[in-house]
């Protein structure tokens, strides 16, 4: 068999079209356009060449076009074909050919192809078939021949047709056979090669899905013949290496390599267009050949199949990376197959490809060090091997690994042997890793079980040569790229499971070797080993590449570990070998700045995790107050204020900046301890910037660069102002604040759920007590707001930078009630009329969202609405803004306008008890709803912001009124038109049907809202009924548990059974399904913690719905009740046994407001007691004598 690498090769181009013509046509008449190939050995073109001249071709295509024109049956096709040009009497075919034009011989072929094509479907015509394609094979090789791109997709099929009947065929027959198979095999891969010259760069995507599908065919008859010898020589040898058999297998693997390197070629043109179906095809024959290969857990280093492997896994790479289905059923293969490329081409050579390089006596004295910290899978070792990578010092990491500075050892061609890349193994190993990136992009919830696989549980500072990890590559590779790339694919893991990690993650001590793990003790392990590891190189690697990387691993890896899971000196380790880089590295030079600037952005990461953590405050704190000076300025704190200091770097300066944000935010009580030296700097930088403005004339500007970096670093100075703002000012969000809470019907059961607000600082950790509620001193908020005012705001609102003047502007929104009226008048003053001329005035819509959010925190204080001008100049400014074109800012007005809309309901409850207090006009209010029905035709997000608006105006505004009442005065500002209260509740009713999650459950609050308004009869309102249906309709259906609770909070605002009107029935049913239906409902994991407040929820609707039936209702309700009497029974004893297990505690915790106007006048347990009288007496008028009894015996216990 001649092998593929020894086949001749064509030496010219292809040939592009077709003709049926019969005269040879000169070489200058070809078509325009066309490509000519020229035979790959010199020819003789002569008539007498090969004895008849053209006359034997001409004949015998002649003959076979006479005789397809009556289409002969596919047996008499194949007859004709074996008499015309498989006969061993015919004439030299090849050499005829040779003399005839390029145009004619190209038409013939693909006319040869296309009847050859129809003819599989006969016994016998497998051998047909391959002397077919060997006659095609020697024509192209030996004569010119000019085929467009149909006749190659005519020739495309015939290979096709041929690979799956002949070839196929001949697997299951003897040894020649085969062997003639992998001879069509090979002419098969030249006829493709052909078209790849002729069509290669400009062949479309058909042509090449065509090609893809042949070489998928070829590869799996390679495969199967590769099978076939492996069984043939038995189980004691493998047959697959190369030179281990005969000949044959090594021309085999060569004609692999060649194939997977055509198919490497056509997906990079192709893999992000192939159809889902070739995909699958692709990725389904990569599958059986890496099965294959790893089968025996043995992978061969050598020359050959060195290349073979990093061809086949270029193309698996480029299969996965461009993912068109699931790859959830070959994810535990490939990467279980996968994991033994990861040290492919070191095994053999890894204790002394890289020896460690150091001298004895760094060694004694290491080892002498007895106090030194010893990891504790490392206490039990007796003594130290030449595999453990902790015996070698940081000196000796440069030369063990051959690394330098540069990047030249980045290239695969650099250093091979000389690094122990046997073969070029290295680019097997890369590409390896690289596949294992894609399956993580790809699909990372099927790799969360497969992570023991690929990274280590324990020892991972110890050389692996079988089951190596990834963690393996990037500590010992040889090769700086292979490392790289190993770090952004942990990187790529830790990222794409951080939310399962968070959730699932847990360390535990092992207890014996090799006994049952769980995944989360697994994942926990593992978190812990690649902290060893990953700070194990940074502190030790030179390389910047690899060390960009390593603190790139390690950003993901804090962001992803659950802390408060782990050993609880973890955390505070990583910052304080973080702070020690600070320390060594404190140098303004450029080759520097990059690498403290990762180690901020570690630090960042570090003290932004939440929860805060107890001893990552003790680190910060540690030294600040110490008895030396040295002690006191090696503190964390002190190490990042040096940072800050002016002779650093911009971008030193700015990350140090955005850590200290991160620190006062998660641990507020360091915002004292860093204040002043903060805020001197920031006035600094706001000043020099000033006065270069001022001194640079319009000619001279410093590099945009440079202004780009002072900028940022000037917001992440105003930032820290903030955030030391809000800690002064105790700001625990708006949420938080009394004026905007307001304790509404939500409250009403234990259905509130403690939310954190991102913006607010957490004060829990140091002070978890009754001082950090509202008994806030916030004398030093007031001194400090009142400085910042007259010095930083007045430079940072006017700066030419919009990303200065919003971060100052930002500072307004951590604002609170207490300090803004504790603020001088003119202070006050200053603060409202900055946010609103931004609001109105700036150009910029970062700015004006940040002004339009300044603007609703301050609407939140309800003491505004006193002001004679300034809720005038807020709805001008929200209203302004609501017409403008960007997203975020109708966002951040529409929340603005929410949070007055809220503050005006609140001053309007509080007129009800004091008829003196102002409030604003009629015309307002009709503006104020104007704004809000317009804004629920906009986005979700501004949508969800004017429902909940719209709820808070519906709850004071009086739609009763008549023109002929005498009102007071301060009351009759509250009337509406009744207009209103119709197109209200349209537009609610579109937004619960078109609005996404949030806009519906902000459309339930609105409705608990409107049914408080105690002007409204509901049982005469139209629309009613359908509301009551949509509320059912989410309490029953909605996916989200939120939204559920919602429903079910505003069908229990009605306080009598005269409100529900001829809905009760309905609501009733509805809700007993649903309460029925519950308990077998399994919920998502993103419902899970909403769970038992929808059951309290249901539970409180329930009772309250329930206490108010009577023998009065329609029969079919007291039939249904009686059809639901033994769940009913069960329900309400499973609560009897609560209260009597729990006697002073009530089903519901939360206080319920009475200014509300929703204040039930009796306790949990006695409106359990109501339901079930009532109930009791519904039995009873219906001569139900059983249920009536086993439900007095009920009530007794309750008694």
């Amino acid at each position: 068999m001649t092998s593929l690498a020894k086949s001749p090769k064509p030496l010219g181009g292809p040939n592009l079209s077709v003709s049926r013509s019969r005269v040879p046509i000169p070489p200058q008449a070809a078509t325009t356009g066309s490509r000519r190939r020229r035979p790959m050995a010199s020819t003789t073109s002569t008539p007498t060449s090969g004895g008849g001249g053209p006359r034997p071709w001409r004949t015998a295509l002649l003959t076979l076009r006479d005789e397809s024109v009556a289409s002969p049956s596919p047996s008499a096709l194949l007859a004709l074909l074996r008499r015309l040009l498989l006969s061993p009497a015919s004439p030299s075919l090849v050499a005829s050919a040779a003399v005839l034009s390029p145009h004619e011989v190209g038409s013939d072929v693909v006319f040869l192809a296309e009847k050859a094509a129809t003819v599989p479907p006969c016994a016998g015509a497998d051998d047909v078939l391959r002397g077919v394609c060997h006659l095609i094979h020697d024509v192209m090789c030996k004569t010119n021949t000019e085929i467009d791109s149909s006749g190659w997709l005519a020739l495309l099929k015939f290979l096709h047709e041929l690979l799956k009947c002949s070839v196929e065929g001949a697997r299951v027959k003897g040894l020649s056979d085969r062997t003639a198979a992998l001879n069509t095999l090979s002419e098969c891969m030249q006829i493709l090669r052909f078209s790849r010259k002729d069509f290669g760069r400009s062949s479309s995507l058909t042509e090449n899905s065509h090609v893809l599908r042949v070489l998928i065919l070829i590869i799996s008859c390679l495969q199967a013949e590769l099978n076939m010898t492996d069984k043939s020589n038995g189980p004691g040898t493998s047959s697959y290496i190369p030179g281990s058999t005969s000949n044959k297998n090594s021309n085999t693997w060569d004609m692999k390599i060649s194939a997977f390197s055509m198919v490497e070629d056509i997906l990079c043109k192709i893999a992000s267009t192939i159809s889902e179906d070739l995909w699958r095809s692709v990725v389904e024959v990569l599958r059986k050949v890496m099965d294959f290969v790893t089968a025996r857990n043995l992978i061969i280093e050598s020359s050959i199949m060195s290349r073979f492997y990093t061809s086949f896994l270029r193309c698996l790479h480029l299969v996965l990376s461009e993912p068109k289905g699931s790859l959830s059923g070959h994810v535990a293969g490939f990467v279980a197959n996968l994991q033994m490329f990861l040290v492919y081409g070191l095994r053999s050579s890894l204790p002394s490809a890289i020896p460690p390089k150091e001298n004895k006596t760094e060694f004694k004295s290491r080892t002498s060090e007895r106090g030194r910290y010893k990891p504790p899978h490392l206490r039990k070792k007796d003594g130290r091997g030449n595999d453990s990578v902790d015996d070698r010092s940081s000196d000796s990491e440069s030369s063990r690994y051959d690394l330098g500075s540069s990047d030249s050892d980045l290239s695969d061609t650099d250093g091979h042997a000389k690094n122990g890349d046997h073969f070029r193994s290295s680019k097997a190993r890369l590409t390896a890793i690289l596949c294992i990136q894609d399956i993580c992009r790809a699909d990372p919830k099927s790799l969360t079980s497969l992570w023991p696989l690929l990274l280590p549980e324990n020892d991972v500072l110890q050389q692996r040569k079988y089951r190596a990890t990834l963690m393996t590559c990037l500590i010992f590779d040889p090769i700086t790229k292979v490392r790289v790339e190993a770090a952004s694919t942990i990187a790529a893991m830790l990222e794409g499971q951080a939310l399962v990690l968070t959730q699932v993650a847990e360390y535990k001590e092992s207890s014996k070797p090799g006994s049952f793990t769980t995944l989360s003790c697994s994942l926990g392990q593992i978190l812990m080993q690649l902290h060893t590891g990953v700070m194990y190189l940074i502190q030790r690697e030179t390389q910047a590449t690899l060390l960009a990387a390593l603190f790139r691993v390690l950003i993901f890896l804090i962001s992803a570990t659950p802390y408060a899971r782990m050993p609880k000196e973890l955390l505070p380790n990583v910052i304080t070998a973080m702070c020690s880089r600070l320390l060594d590295r404190q140098s303004n030079k450029n080759e520097h700045y990059a690498l403290m600037v990762n180690v901020l952005s570690c630090l960042e990461a570090a003290f932004a995790k939440a929860p805060p953590s107890s001893d990552v405050f003790g680190v910060l704190i540690d030294g600040c107050a110490g008895p030396s000076h040295t002690q006191q300025k090696s503190s964390v704190v002190a190490v990042l204020l040096h940072c800050i200091e002016g002779e650093m770097h911009f971008s030193i300066r700015c990350g140090a900046l955005q850590v200290l944000r991160s620190v006062v935010h998660n641990y507020p009580s360091c915002a004292n301890i860093i204040w002043e030296e903060v805020r001197d700097i920031v006035l600094d930088l706001l000043q020099t910037e000033s006065f270069e403005d001022q001194k640079c004339g319009a000619n001279f500007r410093p590099p945009k660069e440079e202004l780009s970096i002072k900028g940022r670093c000037l917001v992440a100075g105003m930032k820290v102002i903030d955030e030391c703002l809000r800690v002064s000012s105790g700001f625990k969000g708006a949420d938080d604040l009394k004026e905007c809470r307001l304790l509404d019907i939500q409250q009403i059961s234990d259905c509130t759920v403690n939310k954190s607000i991102k913006s607010a600082p957490h004060f829990e950790i140091e002070a978890p007590g009754p001082s950090q509620n509202c008994n806030l001193d916030i004398t030093l908020g007031t001194s400090r707001w009142i400085e910042v005012i007259e010095t930083h705001l007045p430079q940072g609102l006017s700066h030419a930078s919009a990303m200065v003047r919003t971060a100052s502007l930002t500072c307004f929104a951590g604002m609170t009630s207490d300090v803004f009226f504790s603020l001088p008048v003119n202070k006050k003053d200053y603060v409202t009329s900055s946010s609103v001329h931004a609001a109105l005035s700036d150009t910029v819509a970062t700015v004006r969202s940040a002004a339009c959010r300044a603007i609703g925190i301050v609407s939140c204080f309800s003491q505004i609405l006193s002001s004679p001008s300034l809720p005038g100049e807020f709805i001008e400014a929200i209203e302004f803004n609501t017409r403008n074109s960007s997203t975020p800012v109708r966002i951040t007005a529409s929340w603005a306008l929410a949070n007055l809309c809220s503050s005006i309901r609140f001053r309007a409850l509080e007129l009800q008890a004091d008829r003196s207090a102002g409030v604003l006009d009629k015309s307002t209010i009709s503006l104020l709803v104007e704004i809000a029905l317009r804004l629920t035709k906009d986005g979700e997000k501004v949508k969800s912001n004017a429902v909940r608006a719209l709820g808070y105006l519906s709850r004071f505004i009086r739609f009763n009124h008549h023109s002929d009442a005498v009102d007071e005065p301060s009351t009759s500002d509250f009337c509406g038109d009744p207009v209103w209260l119709e197109r209200m509740v349209q537009a609610l009713m579109s937004c619960v049907t078109t609005g996404n999650v949030k806009v519906q459950w902000n459309v339930c609050h609105a409705l608990s809202n409107l049914f408080m308004n105690d002007t409204l009869r509901l049982s005469d309102m139209p629309w009613a009924s359908s509301v009551y249906s949509i509320l059912l309709l989410l309490l029953r259906d909605s996916n989200n548990y939120k939204i559920r609770m919602h429903a079910a909070v505003a069908l229990a605002v009605p306080v009598t059974r005269l409100d529900y009107g001829s809905s009760f029935p309905d609501v009733i049913q509805g809700l007993e399904h649903v309460l029925e239906s519950f308990c077998s409902n399994n919920s998502s994991s993103s419902n899970f913690k909403h769970r038992d407040n929808l059951e309290k929820q249901l539970t409180f609707t329930a009772l309250h719905l329930l206490g108010f039936v009577s023998p009065k209702d329609d029969q079919s309700l007291k039939d249904f009740l009686i059809k639901k009497s033994s769940f009913l029974e069960d329900w309400l004893k499973s609560l009897c046994s609560l209260f009597n297990s729990a006697e002073d505690q009530p089903l519901a915790s939360e206080t319920i407001n009475d200014e509300d106007g929703f204040s039930p006048n009796v306790s949990q347990k006695v409106m359990l007691s109501s339901a079930v009288q009532s109930l009791l007496i519904v039995y009873t008028s219906g001569n139900q004598q059983t249920i009536a009894q086993r439900f007095e015996q009920l009530a007794r216990s309750i008694a």
